[in-house]
């Protein structure tokens, strides 16, 4: 299948598609969406193209985006991709010091940021770097200082009176595979990002494959964005989404996707496992709160849903007659008053990625009917390792190996691949670059696991293992996805490497365990003080232990610490793409790990 460079490819779907819409976006919850169609698209496209030459930008510079989701990031976006210039995205929730190291790694001369916090960040950061000399601004409420900084709204002006549209359209007929499209820079757990290089083969390819294996993702569907655009899934999802004609609505702020899905109740949305979970858990809180009655009718529904869809369908068997009749009551009692609350039962396709999602919460999910199609993949891997296919997909694997991607495994059980959809290497760090790759040529992409068949099993990040001072192994993620499930915790950390044994540090659910001791009359003064409270530690105890049933003992946790404050990407301990930073929890909490131990 040949796929169009994307420095034309939106003047391409623009011709086919016209005045049809191509992007929605709003900037507050309650305003009505506004529309943008395929031929303003293009046209923005356009304007910002020719706005970009008058200002400078040749072939091959970076510009950075510091910005929540916008419809403006992806027009931008293409009109670099016009120019043969290559986009830079910054994550939204990045700190001063963060977006000053990557202006001056990729050497960023022009930045577009999104709102106030964000050029606040940016101005700062303007007022002692060399590099940067422009910052153009999306939201027009925004306060300028300076003539160093415009509105979009002008810079699109200025791209409109230009008379420069046969240098864009040259720059265009020019654009080749090997250009560099963006420069993504990884979260770095520990150290300084890392700028990963992706060329327009990769995207191309990325498209191609996803075509091939996803045929229903079509120009009738509907996609809401809601993860940072910065973050690779996201954006290869967006374009692909692009390029296969899907509308897509732009959700600006993450917190408020709850109530964007309801708006919008889209057929199609990647999420991360995080997102699922808290779905899982509030249907889990609803349930238990239901009469004996219809507990009763929801575990008969749950349980024919799964007979119905992974006993038969998954395996490509036809369902008995009389199976189909029991689901299609099980959905109207159950599953489709559950999918309406949340706003998905248009739902053909919803892509997790990104993390590990339980088992149990995906075959929950896929009981009812929710498509979920599990997957794994990397920055540098232009997302897509592996994925679900429609039917014969493996719970407790991550999916099948895209197309014409080569995967072995490596020393350590390393995962190790080879493509197309591979990066070549990360921007200006050849030390880097050289100790990623294998003198074959496989990218070693640092997750142990194996394959069976054409399936992959992960089994943790290599750096994340640790060992106890008993010589035993130890795959924190594993431990950390099974207490995840639990509606009193939200985010946990286990440690134990070179000790005894096995300890975690726990952010549970106030307000749960607020109502919990009200419910049991536990007095207390502080929340520090219930944290700490021995009926509360039992009670957690107890359920930290059920949830580890079937575990070797030497796995299970056998002391932990709740903390008051969650983790977070502001504290430091959670990095833009909400992974553990297990080096600074470990320093902020030695305190309360040293008493464990003790």
């Amino acid at each position: 299948m040949e796929t169009l460079h994307f420095a034309t490819l939106i003047h391409a779907q623009a011709k086919k598609y016209g005045d049809r819409t191509a992007l929605n976006h709003k900037k507050n919850l309650k305003d009505d969406w506004s529309h943008v169609s395929w031929k303003s698209f293009a046209e923005q496209v356009m304007a910002v193209s020719k706005a970009l030459l008058e200002l400078g930008v040749n072939e091959g510079d970076r510009v950075g985006q510091f910005s929540n989701n916008m419809a403006e990031n992806l027009i931008v976006d293409y009109a670099l991709f016009s120019n043969r210039a290559v986009v830079v995205p910054m994550y939204a929730t990045s700190t001063a010091p963060q977006i000053e190291f990557i202006i001056n790694d990729s050497e960023i001369a022009f930045l577009f940021v999104g709102d106030q916090v964000q050029y606040d960040i940016a101005l700062t950061v303007m007022e002692h770097n060399h590099f940067l000399k422009k910052i153009i601004v999306f939201d027009r409420e925004v306060v300028l200082k300076g003539e160093s900084s415009m509105y979009f709204e002008l810079f699109l002006q200025q791209g409109d009176a230009s008379n420069r549209h046969f240098e864009v359209q040259n720059r265009m007929q020019e654009a080749v595979d090997t250009d560099l499209a963006c420069i993504l820079y990884t979260s770095g757990t520990t150290g300084n990002p890392k700028g990963v290089m992706m060329p327009h083969s990769c995207l191309n390819e990325a498209v191609r494959v996803h075509t091939v294996r996803i045929p229903e993702i079509t120009d009738q569907q509907t996609s809401i964005a809601f993860l940072p655009l910065s973050h690779v899934f996201e954006r290869m999802w967006c374009y692909l989404c692009i390029a296969r004609g899907v509308e897509i609505y732009i959700n600006l702020r993450p917190i408020e996707i709850t109530d964007a899905i309801k708006q919008v109740r889209p057929t199609m949305m990647c999420a991360v496992p995080r997102f699922w979970e808290k779905v899982y858990a509030a249907v889990q809180d609803s349930i238990s709160k239901m009469t004996p009655f219809k507990q009763g009718i929801v575990t008969w529904a749950l349980a024919t849903g799964k007979k119905y869809n992974i006993e038969y369908l998954r395996l490509g068997k036809v369902p008995p007659a009389t199976l189909k009749i029991k689901y299609l009551i099980a959905d109207k009692l159950i599953y489709s008053k559950v999918k309406k609350t949340i706003g998905i039962e248009q739902a053909v396709l919803f892509p997790v990625a990104g993390a590990k999602l339980s088992d149990d919460i995906n075959i929950f999910l896929r009981s009812m009917g929710i498509p979920i199609v599990y997957g794994y993949g990397l920055t540098e891997t232009t997302a897509s390792v592996s994925f679900f296919d429609h039917t014969g997909y493996e719970f407790g694997t991550v999916g099948k190996i895209i197309p014409d991607l080569e995967v072995k495994i490596g020393p350590d059980n390393e995962i190790m691949v080879k493509g197309k959809t591979v990066f070549p290497g990360y921007f200006k760090n050849p030390d880097a670059t050289a100790a990623a790759f294998t003198e074959d040529g496989f990218f070693k992409t640092g997750d142990a696991g194996y394959i069976r068949g054409d399936s992959i099993i992960l089994t943790d990040r290599i750096k994340d293992l640790f060992k106890t001072s008993y010589g035993k192994y130890i795959a924190p993620q594993e431990i950390e996805t099974r207490l995840i499930l639990d509606k009193y915790i939200e985010q946990v950390a286990v440690i134990g490497d070179e000790k005894p044994f096995v300890t975690a540090i726990i952010a549970p659910s106030i307000p749960d365990l607020e109502r919990y001791a009200e419910k049991n009359n536990i007095h207390y003064n502080e929340i520090a003080d219930l944290l700490v409270h021995p009926e509360i530690y039992k009670y957690m105890e107890q359920r930290i232990q059920r949830l580890q049933t079937g575990m070797a003992n030497y796995e299970m946790i056998k002391k932990f610490a709740l903390i008051t404050k969650p983790f977070s990407i502001q504290g430091g301990e959670l990095t833009n793409t909400l992974k553990l930073k297990r080096a600074v929890i470990l320093q902020r909490y030695k305190v309360q790990i040293d008493e464990m131990y003790a």
